[in-house]
């Protein structure tokens, strides 16, 4: 009997362990939108100020909706490195063409008999009749994106017969997305961002919140590393659990006592998809030093003294223990709290950006928002499947 209960003590604790919630953490998705609003002047500020707490506490809400739905996922990151050693000079940094140059196509006839039209890498070129940019772009757009959110990319020939060069007996065209798997990031945030100057324009204060909370989780993910590599969580090298502890253990720890927010002033972004392609270069370029700085201290430091267990929220949580992270920390010297306050400066910047691309509305006199029993229901919703449900999509802690 004793031994039994033993079993079942052990159980219960194992159980009830956890590891840290990766992505910034919702401490940090949050604290970086609360401090983006102090980067802001005084026709913007105002507007932002006085909904302060809602950008605050709608930072996380990317996040829980990848329990929604698994096109969601794909938006937080791009694994650059899965493209060739120097990926920054081969990548299309139009979505179309990245998208048409990975695809796979197949005939489906009405027989349903399937012949592949693709013959290896760029085989697309041997049927698409154009690849000027306009013509990829219209074909895509017109086409290809919307049905990208079904099971299956499926198009009538008859209407792809402006683009592309099918057999005889064509009836359907499969398209295979082998791109978007591998994050989408920098080429979601600029359409994102169009929303944006767009609930501008209509001074639509609703829409303009929701879209500025969302929008600074996506920059905030692009300031980290970890969210340029297929090597996402250390899974690659042996280290699990880097994700969690690079963006999420380290801020909890030393960000209020040690790191220094005030940024400056946000700046206008003349052209916000080359931006976004510097912002995951500088991140990218740092992840050698992110993985090879754990690695050397994982291995030189005693292995019984890198996890612990902390009580949170009357949980047993399996994390970094203190003294560890803190000489991780200092390894880093400082790279995380930079990341931060970029990341904080940017997101300010965007907002800003988006109100000048719309031609400055005054925003102070759309101050009140009437939040429906509609808008509620709605955040219900994605809270029960954050609380209850599972990941769709990639997990960046698996």
């Amino acid at each position: 009997m004793k031994q039994l209960v033993k079993i079942v003590l052990f159980l219960v604790v194992v159980l009830s362990i956890q590891l840290v919630s990766p992505d910034w953490g919702f401490y940090g998705h949050r604290k970086i939108n609360r401090l983006a609003v102090f980067t802001l002047d005084k026709d913007l500020f105002p507007f932002y100020k006085y909904h302060i707490e809602y950008l605050t506490a709608h930072a996380v809400d990317p996040d829980k909706r990848r329990y929604a739905t698994k096109h969601e996922a794909v938006r937080h990151y791009i694994d650059v490195d899965h493209w060739g050693d120097k990926p920054f000079e081969t990548v299309p940094r139009e979505y179309a063409h990245a998208f048409f140059k990975e695809a796979s196509f197949y005939s489906i006839n009405s027989n349903l008999d399937t012949t592949s039209l693709s013959f290896g890498h760029y085989v697309n070129e041997n049927f698409i009749k154009s690849f000027e940019a306009d013509s990829l772009k219209t074909l895509f757009y017109k086409y290809v994106d919307r049905a990208r959110y079904e099971d299956e990319i499926i198009i009538d020939c008859n209407s792809l017969g402006d683009f592309i060069v099918t057999p005889e007996d064509c009836d359907k065209i499969l398209i295979v997305d082998n791109f978007s798997g591998y994050g989408i990031l920098p080429y979601f945030l600029p359409r994102y961002y169009s929303k944006l100057v767009s609930a501008f324009e209509k001074k639509d204060s609703k829409r303009i919140l929701q879209l500025s909370a969302d929008i600074g989780h996506y920059i905030g993910d692009a300031h980290v590393p970890l969210h340029t590599t297929e090597n996402y969580n250390g899974q690659l090298t042996d280290q699990v659990g880097i994700h969690a502890f690079w963006e999420s253990r380290l801020p909890e720890l030393f960000a209020d006592e040690q790191y220094d927010f005030f940024v400056g002033r946000a700046e206008y972004i003349p052209d916000v998809s080359k931006w976004i392609w510097k912002v995951i270069e500088d991140s990218h370029d740092l992840l050698d030093e992110v993985l090879d700085f754990e690695k050397g201290l994982s291995e030189s430091y005693p292995s019984d003294q890198q996890f612990c267990f902390e009580e949170r929220l009357e949980r047993t949580v399996r994390t970094q223990c203190e003294a560890y992270s803190e000489a991780y920390h200092t390894k880093l010297d400082g790279m995380v709290e930079r990341r931060m306050q970029d990341a904080i400066k940017a997101i300010g910047s965007i907002w800003l950006s988006a109100w000048i691309d719309a031609g400055q509305p005054d925003v102070k006199k759309i101050l009140d928002i009437d939040w429906t029993d509609t808008d509620e229901e709605v955040q219900k919703e994605l809270e029960a499947l954050f609380n209850g449900g599972k990941i769709k999509g990639r997990d960046h802690d698996n």
